[in-house]
């Protein structure tokens, strides 16, 4: 057996994370994976934003992949900032995962909508829509919605350093020879490269999970799977 290196995994529920809300904002924000949970490259946040504009909210010297998990609003791009209006009334929560800019490429699309993207296979009866990847003019990271009908597959890894967050559903995280873990919605997850994991659902209806990963790459890939 090979024996892998480096942090070995990580999974939080966004609500037992934390929050800040800086004086002014709208926007309260969950650091729910970090350098703390072993995630080197990778930033994963939630960010709830209150009716109205946000304060501008600056990218510095990373890059950042946003979705919009409940609510509605408008977001206003300009140079290295970026603010959010949320429409109301219920708060508009997004997932943020912020990465290193390594490649420099014109965005060649600034929102994709997940319903307008083709459905694609990844393991058997499992399904993903690409969102961001080098389509919209991203070369590093790929952020991708993931569809797992009931049922589990077999333990794999990937090359790749991972964030997941669960937007609906009901499942179990095996984790590299770990306890299973039980996930749900707010459910957020750090899977490592080579770090041998599975998602099962458990429920009734399909598992949702929203994926980023660095580099960017394909979700169907694998650098190791079982049979089973």
């Amino acid at each position: 057996m090979a024996v892998v290196s480096g942090p070995p995994g990580y999974v939080v529920a966004e609500s037992a994370v934390d929050e800040r809300r800086d004086d002014g904002d709208t926007a309260s924000v969950r650091t729910t994976i970090d350098s703390s949970a072993g995630c080197e490259r990778l930033v994963q946040r939630v960010i709830r934003f209150a009716p109205g504009r946000s304060r501008p909210r600056r990218l510095g010297d990373r890059q950042e992949v946003l979705f919009v998990a409940a609510g509605e609003g408008a977001i206003r791009v300009g140079g290295e900032e970026y603010e959010v209006d949320a429409a109301g009334p219920e708060e508009l929560v997004v997932v943020s995962v912020t990465a290193p800019s390594e490649h420099e490429a014109p965005a060649r699309r600034r929102t994709v909508s997940w319903a307008e993207q083709p459905s694609l296979p990844a393991s058997p009866n499992r399904e993903f829509r690409y969102l961001v990847n080098q389509d919209a003019g991203c070369l590093d990271v790929t952020q991708f919605v993931g569809v797992i009908p009931p049922g589990r597959a077999g333990m794999h890894s990937h090359t790749y350093d991972e964030v997941v967050y669960v937007l609906g559903g009901e499942g179990i995280l095996h984790l590299d020879g770990r306890e299973p873990t039980p996930i749900g919605p707010g459910s957020c997850i750090h899977l490592p490269p080579l770090r041998e994991h599975s998602l099962e659902n458990v429920g009734d209806t399909p598992l949702h999970v929203l994926g980023v990963f660095h580099p960017s790459g394909d979700p169907a890939s694998r650098a190791y799977e079982a049979n089973q």
